[in-house]
């Protein structure tokens, strides 16, 4: 007896490699390929136990597994899956199709966006030249109400010289993160989650370690003036920008904001 194949089977097929290929290239970014591989495995020999072979009691026991497993899966990948449904959740087609239809609107958006991009460009290059550390982070579409309330509230235009007095050595908001939002210097001093991903060069310090969790968490960019190099970074959606000038750093917060 042959099989009837047709073509929502082939979709189906289709969806499932899609779904397998996703997953995996998710898997080896989040450095947990060995984990997936191992799903998969215990995934195949379980439906080739129960479905193929029809052992029905040692079937029964690897029900119980993939039961409890989807729990522990849960509990494991946390992190993995909450950053997973935040890409899946980001609308930034919606947001581009709804400038569209307000053209002017973003014209004028633009010009604030440089006129508040200024500052914070020669700010960096200022801290740079003194060696004076800085982490600062400028919200996007994710709001980072729960990271503003760890620092003290500032709610001040951006303002160059105020950016560089935050950040002077002997400012009590020195080692904090400042949090940009709607064009504001919201609050100083706020503490951003640490990432602990391995691929992070060595020679990178506490700062740039809270600049790629911020950046991991939330579509923000965080820019770092590293106290022992002077070197200016940026960490967007998990990457940094490395070394860079006052015209690769205007030229990222132009596109970027």
């Amino acid at each position: 007896m042959f099989l009837s194949f047709g073509i929502k089977d082939a979709i189906d097929i289709l969806l499932v490699a899609i779904l397998l290929y996703y997953t995996y290239r998710f898997m080896r970014e989040s450095r947990t390929l060995n984990v997936f591989i191992g799903i998969l495995s215990f995934i195949m020999v379980w439906l080739f136990v129960s479905r193929v072979l029809e052992m029905r009691l040692t079937g029964a026991i690897f029900d119980k597994f993939v039961g409890v497993g989807a729990i522990a899966i849960i509990v494991l990948f946390q992190e993995e899956i909450k950053k997973f449904l935040y890409n899946l959740g980001e609308q930034r087609k919606a947001h581009f199709i709804l400038k569209l239809f307000a053209k002017k609107n973003e014209e004028k958006e633009g010009q604030m966006n440089r006129a508040a991009i200024m500052p914070i460009v020669m700010a960096c290059i200022n801290m740079a030249r003194t060696k004076c550390g800085a982490l600062i982070v400028i919200e996007r579409g994710t709001p980072l109400t729960d990271i503003v309330e760890t620092g003290d509230t500032v709610d001040a235009n951006i303002n160059q010289r105020l950016i560089e007095n935050i950040f002077f050595k002997n400012s009590p908001l020195h080692d904090g993160a400042m949090i940009i939002s709607n064009k504001r210097i919201k609050a100083a001093g706020c503490i951003l989650p640490v990432s602990h991903d391995l691929d992070i060069p060595r020679e990178l310090g506490l700062r740039h370690r809270a600049a790629m969790g911020i950046s991991q968490a939330s579509d923000a960019i965080a820019i770092v003036v590293s106290e022992e190099t002077g070197r200016i970074s940026a960490a967007m959606k998990g990457q940094f920008r490395l070394r860079l000038s006052a015209e690769n750093l205007e030229a990222i917060l132009t596109e970027e904001l």
